[in-house]
């Protein structure tokens, strides 16, 4: 179980059989010893979805659940190349991934923008965080806080973090001033709380969890919205994003099975201690 790392051709091999146990609707008490599911895509829900992958194996003895991160793109287009049963994506569908994709919502995150934990100020607005990452404003002093340059820290191309983040902020890719470009949300606290100049984004889910193991970083409040799971709950917190289960046609075999206990209420206690929000049922 987890993200290991495969060879190509053990990995063809192995999805090979995967895809045609969903297409022809075999089921996993007769799939055999070694019946084997590939989910790749977001670094934010590969975590989750490892971890229902853990309880699935436990109920259906045989199956295995193999879960890879690598970015939202990544999950769409493995699926759509036939190299993976489920992709993992954390961000709405684009228009020609909707076309040629079936999605199923599985929870709700949001993005929390995140600063040092020494950083004193509480939050920003919405019109504050244009002005930074556009480079429009470039010390802290000018927003009210300790003197100091703003170290940006984006995300890089490919991540669903960032199209979420671009498009609530109304933002073009190329418009981004930024010092520093991360991949996945452990890299991005990594890299701001190294610093604390530093102000980035990511999953409120990742954020919240490595606050309380004590690393030093605070997320900010958005226009006076503290972000938070209860809040996303709520409807007032306003950057929240679905996360998603993506699949190459209706699927059906084991990839439904997967598909359909990974939305159930059975999970619902894994998605609260990612810190995302179940779904409503």
């Amino acid at each position: 179980m987890g993200s290991r790392g495969w060879k190509a051709g053990a990995l063809l091999a192995v999805l090979a059989g995967a895809v045609a146990l969903g297409a022809h609707g075999g089921r996993c008490r007769g799939a055999g010893a070694g019946a084997r599911l590939v989910a790749t895509g977001s670094s934010t829900l590969a975590p989750l979805m490892a971890e229902i992958g853990k309880r699935f194996e436990a109920h259906h003895p045989g199956v295995r659940v193999d879960v890879q991160a690598g970015g939202s793109s990544r999950g769409v287009q493995d699926v759509l190349a036939g190299m993976a049963g489920l992709g993992l994506v954390s961000r709405p569908l684009l228009g020609a991934e909707a076309a040629q994709l079936r999605a199923f919502a599985l929870a709700r995150d949001g993005i929390a923008l995140i600063a040092h934990a020494t950083n004193p100020l509480p939050g920003l607005s919405t019109p504050q965080v244009r002005a930074i990452f556009r480079g429009q404003l470039t010390r802290w002093e000018q927003l009210g806080g300790r003197p100091g340059p703003i170290t940006v820290v984006s995300k890089a191309a490919g991540r669903g973090t960032l199209l979420v983040f671009l498009e609530h902020f109304g933002l073009q890719a190329a418009e981004i001033r930024a010092q520093a470009l991360v991949g996945d949300n452990e890299h991005g606290v990594k890299t701001v709380a190294a610093n604390p100049g530093a102000i980035g984004y990511v999953s409120i889910g990742t954020a919240a969890a490595d606050v309380r193991r004590g690393v030093p970083i605070k997320l900010l409040a958005l226009d006076g919205v503290v972000p938070s799971a209860e809040q996303i709950a709520a409807g007032r917190y306003p950057l929240v994003r679905p996360l998603l289960l993506v699949t190459r046609g209706e699927p059906g075999g084991l990839v439904r099975e997967l598909l359909d206990f990974a939305r159930a209420e059975g999970v619902d206690d894994l998605v609260r201690t990612q810190g995302f929000v179940p779904l409503e049922r």
